[in-house]
């Protein structure tokens, strides 16, 4: 007995329109039913990203942890494979300074080879002396490596990446501005792209992550990332007008959700796979951004946007 005999041609069309998960899943009905009530939802994460964003620079005078690449310091390689579990809490001790540890591994395996060690605040001769101590290993060049970073170079870095990323944002909102050559939809597109970006670096202030230029690279990407699912949203609403303006949504949404999902799903497999900590950090925040993404085009961006089109149906 053949099973396609009992297969519902019908739903195996609504199945290749799109229509048929969203119908038995509910979640059109409940998506637009909400839509107005979920633009809080961006608007506190915005407001709430701002106060931790604000609170970060009043503390620090930055707007996230920076590590010695864009600060300054040094970066000291121990090549050992003996693990010291308490190494990282012992030398903070030892040296009453802020000392960041990771462990380096063999290109995919996780053996390890060797210890990184970084520090904005430790001198090489007190970090030296105090490996020593703690470690027990005399430290030769064959064993041990320095590179350091001047104070006036790092900052230089961070001041070159915050105006890379200021000119690419500007840049980016006269693209859009003379796309749609219309004020709502672009401060729609550009006040998305804000958000993902605000948000993503008050989630990184949360996490205590230390950014360096692989960072601030992840953060010109996600840029990328948002203003394309922002720009799709905002072309099917406003020029697509062959469809209602709900069909219009959900097919930006299908559309958008496959790019972003795919994206986060090979980054997911990325950072757990690869042993490069730039690899892992760019990774990290490029998913929290895609995450952050999803509720910004589609809760603030939306409603922006719609409100925008009834008024000029």
């Amino acid at each position: 007995m053949r099973l396609y005999k009992y297969f519902d041609k019908s739903r195996y069309k609504k199945v290749i329109n799109g229509h048929f998960i969203f119908k038995i899943m509910g979640i059109k009905e409940i998506y637009f039913k909400n839509l107005k009530k979920l633009i809080i939802l961006p608007i506190l994460l915005l407001a709430l990203s701002l106060l931790i964003i604000g609170s970060q620079y009043y503390k620090t005078g930055d707007l996230f942890n920076k590590d010695v690449s864009l600060q300054g310091g040094i970066s000291a390689a121990l090549s050992t494979e003996i693990e010291f579990p308490n190494l990282e809490k012992q030398l903070e001790l030892e040296t009453s300074k802020d000392v960041t540890i990771r462990k380096l591994t063999e290109f995919g395996s996780d053996n390890q080879i060797g210890i990184l060690i970084e520090s904005s605040d430790v001198k090489n001769d007190e970090l030296r002396s105090s490996l020593e101590k703690i470690t027990n290993i005399k430290l030769t060049k064959e064993n041990y490596s320095v590179e350091e970073t001047g104070p006036s170079l790092g900052k230089l870095f961070y001041r070159q990446m915050l105006v890379s990323l200021i000119i690419s944002f500007i840049l980016m909102s006269i693209v859009v501005v003379s796309i749609y050559r219309s004020i709502v939809p672009s401060i729609a597109v550009i006040s998305a792209a804000f958000s993902d970006m605000a948000v993503t670096i008050a989630v990184i202030d949360l996490m205590g992550l230390k950014v360096s230029t692989a960072g601030i690279a992840a953060l010109l990407l996600l840029m990328g990332y948002s203003v394309d699912t922002d720009i799709l949203l905002s072309t099917r609403m406003i020029k697509r007008k062959e469809d209602p303006v709900e069909t219009r949504i959900i097919k930006s949404i299908k559309t958008g959700l496959t790019m972003t999902a795919t994206t986060i799903a090979a980054l997911f497999i990325g950072y757990f796979i690869s042993n490069s900590f730039v690899i892992k950090e760019m990774f990290l925040i490029l998913m929290i951004g895609l995450v952050v993404d999803i509720i910004m085009t589609y809760a603030l961006n939306t409603n922006l946007l719609l409100n925008y089109v009834n008024k000029n149906a």
